[in-house]
C-alpha cells in the first residue's frame, strides 16, 4: 500500500510511471532516494509530462514539499507550455529564453518601445545605474562599505533592504548589478511580492540554474540577482521557498521591504541575508536630484517633454528648496512631484521653449506637505513612543508636538485616547489622582465630537499630564504582584479562612470567614489583622509614603 502511494506521488510530482516504478524498485521504497535518482538518472525517453497550469490560477496558500516548486533538473518542455517565457524575453532582457527562442531577443526596439520608455514617471527615468550614480545612503556605500567591495569584487552577497518608501532599494539593488566587472556576468531578475507567488519566483529560479549551466560551459558561470520587492508580503510558507536556492547559490538574493524584517520576515530567511538600514534622504540629497533631473537632456525632465517646443528647462532655487525640504526624505515623492509641476508650467507657458518651473508650480503639484506615517507600521509605534516619553519627561512642548505629527498623519485619535488613560495609570499614577479622569474624560469628548475638533482637546489631555506630577509606583507594585504569582512566590496559597466570604451555613460550619475583624467595628484589632498568605507575611509591593 506504501509502494502504491510512493508511486503515486511521483507521478503527481511529473514522472513517467514506468520511471517512477523503477526508481521505487532501485532505491528499495524510499520515496526521497527515488526523487534523487529520478533527478540525477532522467529518463529523457519520458519526459514529466506536467500539464500547463491555468491562466487564471494563483498560488495555494499552504505550500506543498520544497522540490514541488523548484525542478532541480528541468527537461526541455514545448515552448507552448511557457507562454510568459517569450513576453518575458521581449519586454524584460533578465529574462532568458529557451534556446530555440533566443533569435526572438535579436529584434531590434520599435518606436513604440522607445516611447513608452520615455513615458515613464521621471522617478523610474532618474533611477542610478550604477552605484557611483546613487545620491544619499553614504553609510552603506562608502569607498570601504560592504556593497561597494562586493561590487568591485563581482562577489554580490544576498541582503535584505529595509528603508521607508523613496530612499533608494529598488536602485541600489539595479546598480549593484551595473557596477559589476563584466566578468562577474550577472542577470538581474526583479519580481514583486504584490503581484507574484511561488509559482513566478520557481520560474525565475528555474531560468536562472538553466542560464547557469549554459554560460558555465562557455564563459564561467553566470549568476542570477534575483530581486523581490515587497517581501514582507510573502507568508511564513512562501518565504521557505527561497532558503534551499539561496543556500545552494541558485541565486542571489534581494529582498526590499518598508517593514520592520524581525516582525516580518523568518529568521531562516534573516539568517541566510545581511540586513542593511536605509535612512530617509536628507534635503540636500534630493536637492541634488532634483537638480540633476533638470539638467538630464536623456533621462530627465525633457524627456517627458517630447513633442513640445521646450529646449531647456530651469528650476528655479526657491522651488528645489521648497520641494526637498516637503518630501520626507521620499525622493520617488520628489520627482513625481518636479514632473507635475513641469507638467503645470509647461501648459502655462506652450509657445515658449524655455521652461520656468516656480515655487508655486511645486506648490499646486505637491498640494500639501508629505508626510511618512503608517498606521499600522514602524512609524506608528515610533511616533506613540515619542510622545508617551515626551510626556514622562515633563516635556509639554514637545509632547503635543508629536500629537500633531501623529493627526496629521491620519492616526485614530481614539487610539491616542486610550494611550493616555494608560499613561495617566503608569506614569502620573497617586501623583496626581485627577489625571485618570482627566484622560477618560478626554477619551469620551474624542467619541463624542471627532476629528478634527478634538485634536485641541486631544492637546489639553496631553499637555495636562505632561505638565502633572509623575509616580510609578503602583506601575511597579503591580509588575511586582505578577511576578511574584508567575514564579510562584509564595507558592501561591490558597486564601487564608478568615478571608473567604461565607454565604452560606455549611461554609460558616467549615470555617469560612472565621476570625474576620470588620475594621469599622475595631479598628484598633484591625490593625493587626494579616490579608496575605502566610508564606507572604510582610511583603511589601507598594512603595508609598
Amino acid at each position: 500500500m506504501e509502494a502504491e502511494a510512493a508511486l503515486q506521488q511521483l507521478i503527481g510530482m511529473g514522472f513517467a510511471a514506468d520511471s517512477a516504478a523503477q526508481a521505487l524498485a532501485a532505491c528499495g521504497g524510499d520515496i526521497h532516494k527515488a526523487t534523487d535518482w529520478l533527478l540525477l538518472n532522467h529518463d529523457r525517453r519520458h519526459p514529466p509530462q506536467t500539464p500547463p497550469p491555468p491562466l487564471d490560477s494563483t498560488p495555494p496558500n499552504v505550500q506543498p514539499k520544497i522540490n514541488r516548486f523548484f525542478n532541480l533538473n528541468p527537461s526541455k518542455k514545448d515552448p507552448k507550455n511557457h507562454p510568459k517565457t517569450l513576453q518575458q524575453s521581449e519586454e524584460n532582457e533578465e529574462i532568458e529564453p529557451p534556446p530555440n527562442l533566443i533569435h526572438r531577443r535579436k529584434r531590434p526596439r520599435s518606436p513604440e518601445i522607445q516611447e513608452t520608455a520615455a513615458a515613464a514617471p521621471l522617478s523610474e527615468r532618474m533611477r542610478p545605474r550604477v552605484l557611483d550614480e546613487v545620491v544619499g545612503q553614504d553609510h552603506l556605500l562608502a569607498g570601504d562599505s560592504l556593497l561597494r567591495s562586493a561590487a568591485a569584487a563581482g562577489r554580490l552577497p544576498s541582503v535584505i533592504l529595509w528603508g521607508p518608501p523613496g530612499t533608494g532599494k529598488t536602485s541600489i539593488a539595479r546598480a549593484l548589478v551595473g557596477s559589476c566587472p563584466a566578468s562577474a556576468s550577472y542577470r538581474f531578475v526583479s519580481l514583486s511580492a504584490v503581484a507574484c507567488g511561488v509559482k513566478e519566483v520557481r520560474e525565475a529560479v528555474e531560468a536562472a540554474r538553466r542560464s547557469k549551466i549554459s554560460s558555465t560551459a562557455a564563459a564561467g558561470g553566470k549568476r542570477t540577482v534575483l530581486f523581490l520587492d515587497e517581501v514582507h508580503r510573502f507568508n511564513k510558507a512562501q518565504q521557505d521557498s527561497f532558503l534551499p536556492v539561496i543556500e545552494d547559490g541558485s541565486i542571489v538574493f534581494v529582498g526590499a521591504t518598508t517593514e520592520n524584517p524581525s516582525f516580518h520576515l523568518i529568521t531562516p530567511l534573516l539568517s541566510r541575508c545581511r540586513v542593511l538600514t536605509l535612512s530617509p534622504l536628507q534635503p540636500p540629497h534630493l536637492s541634488t536630484l532634483i537638480k540633476q533631473a533638470s539638467n538630464d537632456l536623456e533621462r530627465g525632465i525633457l524627456a517627458g517633454l517630447r513633442g513640445t517646443n521646450i529646449t531647456s528647462v530651469e528650476v528655479s532655487d526657491s522651488a528645489v528648496e521648497f520641494l526637498s525640504q516637503h518630501c520626507d526624505g521620499d525622493a520617488r515623492v520628489a520627482l513625481n512631484a518636479l514632473e507635475a509641476a513641469a507638467t503645470t508650467a509647461a501648459a502655462r507657458t506652450a509657445a515658449e521653449t524655455r521652461l520656468h518651473v516656480a515655487v508655486n508650480d511645486v506648490k499646486e503639484a505637491l498640494q500639501c506637505k508629505h508626510l511618512a506615517y503608517d498606521r499600522a507600521g514602524e512609524e506608528h509605534y515610533n511616533l506613540i513612543s515619542a510622545l508617551h516619553k515626551s510626556m514622562r519627561g515633563s516635556d509639554a512642548d514637545a509632547a503635543i508636538y508629536w500629537l500633531a505629527r501623529m493627526l496629521e498623519g491620519g492616526e485614530a485619535p481614539l487610539y491616542v485616547a486610550r494611550r493616555l488613560i494608560r499613561f495617566a495609570s503608569e506614569d502620573v499614577g497617586l501623583a496626581d489622582p485627577h489625571a485618570l479622569p482627566q484622560a477618560v474624560a478626554c477619551h469620551q469628548a474624542c467619541h463624542f465630537i471627532g476629528m478634527p475638533e478634538c485634536g485641541v482637546v486631544l492637546a489639553h489631555c496631553v499637555a495636562y499630564l505632561a505638565l502633572a506630577p509623575k509616580s510609578v509606583a503602583v506601575y511597579r507594585a503591580f509588575g511586582a504582584a505578577q511576578k511574584a504569582v508567575r514564579e510562584n512566590v509564595g507558592q501561591n496559597e490558597s486564601v487564608p479562612m478568615h478571608l473567604r466570604n461565607a454565604p452560606t451555613k455549611l461554609m460558616k460550619d467549615l470555617g469560612y470567614g472565621e476570625g474576620y475583624i470588620y475594621p469599622p467595628d475595631d479598628p484598633d484589632a484591625a490593625a493587626s489583622q494579616s490579608y496575605l498568605p502566610p508564606s507572604l507575611q510582610g511583603y511589601k509591593f507598594l512603595n508609598w509614603p
